[in-house]
């Protein structure tokens, strides 16, 4: 509330929020539409690999030839972050190398960024806004995405005073897709791929969407930020709005919920294949508990759906409209210096688990790929078996053959420790072990 009060002010005294985008594929474009509507910003500067991409991104999404004359472009992402023109940056690139980067380079200059990147924040986010901290820059997640959306309706429920139950997002999901490959992809979402082709749709892109690595990625940054726990694997149960309150709940209590404050994902069809109804594919969701029976009351009494008991209800969002929506993380940050989410802990992993039997010799091909979707899990559980960080499980070749759907370690694979990526995890895995170590030895 406010914000748009607030840019009008900005806009007022000519101080717009400057903004630096890199990469202007999908999520950068929507946000293109929506900046140039927005008062007190300023788009200021783009980087794409591609700049003539970017200028017709621009042209695509309704840009006046004067308006695109008036940016800077850049190939190298890292000569944006030093524009002195730049307050905030958005990396909407999707690549965890380059975010991790993009970070630490952010750190040096003083700016602030918001990350679309939500497959750098998997891999390293706790280490990256601890890094953000220390050199007095802001975070964040970025609104629209879903799991900023599923953050803020924790923040919601725990700020009224009600307990976390579950929280989370729906999606398209049968256990078969978890092996899913680029080459047969296009069949579980109905087209072919000349449909494909002449959308000019990514097959590894949308198979990450499918096999479950996408929910893995976004629940472990969930987790992260919140403090709600990531079980070993999510169940992906077939839900339907109605149901959240019935389903979403401890399983001593007739639930599906291993834990009492858990992420899960709830598909959007029944394992038969079948339509959920009133499902909650493209949407968000909270689980909440009362916690008294005059509570439970007031949710009676207002027409709450609940669970049998009366105790649980939910709030969700039937949809969330990325790039559309990133307004409010640029807005947030640059007028409150808040982040619309940012990691507060190393709960959640995102381990690259093998989608077929791999024999030595094989070489990964990362998220979305032939070789391996990413499994969520508790951190300590990831540190405890050596799990490969999905977001680094890209051009790596195993040494050793894995089974399918056993997790890939790092002693499975040939390392090139001085790779930037590489190190900066390393270095949050080790920390995170030493964190852990004392507090063991505390106890006793």
């Amino acid at each position: 509330m406010n914000l748009h009060r607030l840019l009008k002010e900005r806009e007022a005294r000519a101080a717009p929020i400057r903004v630096g985008l890199i990469g202007a594929g999908k999520f950068g474009s929507m946000y293109l539409s929506q900046v140039r509507h927005t008062p007190g910003v300023r788009m200021a500067a783009i980087a794409d690999l591609d700049p003539e991409r970017a200028r017709r991104s621009l042209q695509n999404v309704g840009w006046s030839d004067s308006a695109i004359q008036s940016l800077s472009f850049f190939s190298d992402a890292r000569e944006l972050i030093e524009h002195p023109g730049v307050d905030i940056v958005i990396d909407s690139t999707g690549s965890p190398a380059a975010g991790i980067a993009h970070v630490l380079a952010c750190c040096e200059h003083r700016k602030h960024i918001v990350m679309v990147n939500v497959e750098a924040d998997a891999l390293a986010g706790p280490l990256l806004a601890q890094r953000a901290r220390e050199a007095g820059i802001v975070y964040s997640l970025a609104y629209g995405d879903q799991p900023a959306l599923i953050c803020e309706l924790v923040d919601w429920a725990r700020a009224c005073g009600l307990e976390v139950i579950a929280a989370g997002k729906g999606t398209k999901y049968l256990p078969a897709y978890h092996a899913s490959t680029p080459d047969t992809v296009w069949g579980y979402y109905g087209l072919t791929a000349d449909d494909a082709r002449v959308g000019g749709l990514n097959a590894q892109m949308f198979n990450s969407f499918l096999d479950g690595t996408k929910s893995a990625i976004e629940m472990c940054s969930v987790s992260n930020v919140t403090g709600l726990i990531a079980p070993d694997g999510l169940s992906f149960p077939p839900c339907g709005v109605d149901e959240l309150p019935q389903l979403l709940r401890p399983q001593t209590e007739g639930g599906v919920l291993h834990h009492r404050g858990q992420v899960e994902v709830i598909s959007s069809l029944q394992r038969d294949g079948k339509p959920v109804h009133r499902d909650l594919r493209w949407g968000v969701y909270v689980v909440f508990a009362g916690g008294s029976e005059y509570v439970e009351r007031c949710f009676k009494e207002y027409g709450l759906v609940t669970d049998t008991s009366g105790q649980y209800s939910a709030l969700y969002k039937p949809f969330h409209l990325i790039g559309l929506e990133l307004g409010i993380s640029v807005a947030s940050v640059g007028l409150r210096n808040e982040p619309t989410g940012a990691p507060i802990g190393f709960n959640a992993d995102v381990v690259a688990t093998a989608k077929c039997d791999l024999s030595a010799g094989a070489m990964l091909d990362g998220e979305g790929g032939y070789t391996v979707y990413g499994k969520v899990m508790p951190a300590k559980e990831s540190l405890r078996i050596g799990g490969l960080p999905l977001g680094l499980a890209h051009k790596m070749k195993l040494v050793n053959a894995v089974a399918a759907g056993q997790q890939v370690r790092w002693g499975d694979v040939q390392i090139d420790e001085d790779q930037p990526a590489v190190a900066f995890r390393r270095s949050m895995e080790r920390t995170a072990a030493i964190s852990r170590s004392e507090a063991i030895e505390a106890l006793y």
